[in-house]
């Protein structure tokens, strides 16, 4: 009897113990929840990827974790977001160019289609909102041409956009015998600025208050061959930065606000002086404090590290290696302390810690697998 009363003691013992360590709470569960943020990566269709995946990302130690298969839709290359979150537009790369609206449900594991709309060219590769949140741009690079929808409140895109078609061709060079337009970005929604690398030309459509967009304006005329791909602005300067992926350079511009046009100011490589290889540039980010810009190096497979003078001109830093292959886009974490690479060949994202001091990229040893990632969008 003494030893059966002794081993309930020792048994209610052990129960109080276990009981005293401390388990996660439901909410210190949501507050881990919270602390990690929202990644979405967007993908070509043409292996494993079936549309567009969340990624969990740690803001603490720059780790990555995935949250599965958002949206099942065919090679959503880029992508963007209402500025409440809600609502994500896509484009559909292929044959037929097509932008898609979708809406998260209650608990954001999944994205509803709402509606998929023609963009009337071929190849869309660009999507981009406008500040009001009217209005949604598609940049179509098969065709060369743009198209801009209006936006209804539901976050559902209006059918009948606006169109706009390039004429013209560069050099002699087989991606230049027509106009590509390759990006599309409004600017302080009173302009339009499409990127077209086919006709080494960044154009210009004045916006109007209920959303009509003007008739087309060259804002800039490269260099023959720089082929334009991608630009991006200074957060408090009147600088615009265009990345050529042809000649594997950045050209600084300063913006006349009063008609849109560009004058430049400074082209600078994105390569090492010693590398001879080919390469082809693709994507381009400044960080929010406007102190250092990044760009990526497909063929190279580097980002190139820029520091930002007073007067918006750039010093580079140098290159760092993405570890992997054709690094398409990259994307700088909202507190720009990270940098985060989609290497589109390679299979792979990679995540580099920036240096808030000298804008250096440290490889944090943090990667995850997607098949085929090519837009990033926190």
């Amino acid at each position: 009897m003494k030893l059966a009363l002794k081993n309930i003691c020792l048994t209610l013992m052990v129960l109080s113990i276990v009981g005293c360590v401390p388990g996660k709470t439901e909410k210190e569960k949501d507050t881990a929840k919270e602390e990690s943020l929202e990644l979405l990566v967007g993908t070509y269709t043409k292996k494993s990827s079936k549309g567009i995946y969340k990624l969990a990302f740690n803001p603490k130690d720059g780790s990555l974790k995935s949250e599965g298969l958002v949206a099942e839709t065919v090679s959503p290359s880029y992508l963007n977001m209402s500025s409440d979150r809600q609502y994500v537009y896509a484009v559909g790369e292929g044959e037929t160019g097509q932008v898609s609206a979708f809406k998260w449900n209650t608990d954001r594991s999944k994205l509803a289609l709402i509606n998929t709309e023609s963009a009337i060219g071929k190849g869309s590769c660009y999507v981009a909102l406008n500040d009001a949140n009217n209005l949604v741009s598609v940049a179509n690079y098969g065709s060369g041409d743009m198209a801009v929808f209006k936006r209804n409140a539901d976050g559902s895109i209006q059918s009948s956009p606006q169109f706009r078609k390039h004429e013209g061709s560069g050099s002699s060079l087989s991606n230049q015998a027509g106009p590509h337009a390759h990006y599309s970005k409004f600017y302080k929604d009173k302009f339009l600025y499409i990127v077209d690398l086919g006709i080494d030309e960044i154009a210009s459509y004045m916006v109007a208050a209920n959303g009509d967009i003007g008739e087309k304006k060259i804002a800039l005329k490269t260099d023959v061959s720089d082929g334009p791909r991608h630009m991006t602005f200074h957060p408090s300067k009147d600088i615009a930065y265009v990345i050529n992926e042809i000649s594997n350079s950045v050209i600084v511009s300063t913006i006349n606000q009063e008609d849109g046009s560009l004058n430049s100011i400074q082209k600078i490589s994105t390569l090492p002086e010693d590398f001879k290889e080919k390469s082809h540039c693709a994507d381009i980010h400044i960080t929010s404090s406007g102190k250092f810009l990044y760009a990526s190096n497909r063929g190279h497979n580097s980002i190139a590290m820029y520091a930002v003078a007073n007067d918006g001109t750039l010093v580079l830093i140098g290159n760092e290696s993405v570890r992997g292959d054709w690094p398409r886009n990259f994307t700088l974490s909202p507190d720009d302390n990270y940098l985060l690479v989609a290497n589109q060949n390679s299979d792979n994202i990679v995540v580099f810690r920036v240096d808030q001091k000298t804008g250096e990229l440290n490889f944090t040893g943090n990667e995850i697998a997607v098949s085929m990632p090519v837009c990033l969008k926190f």
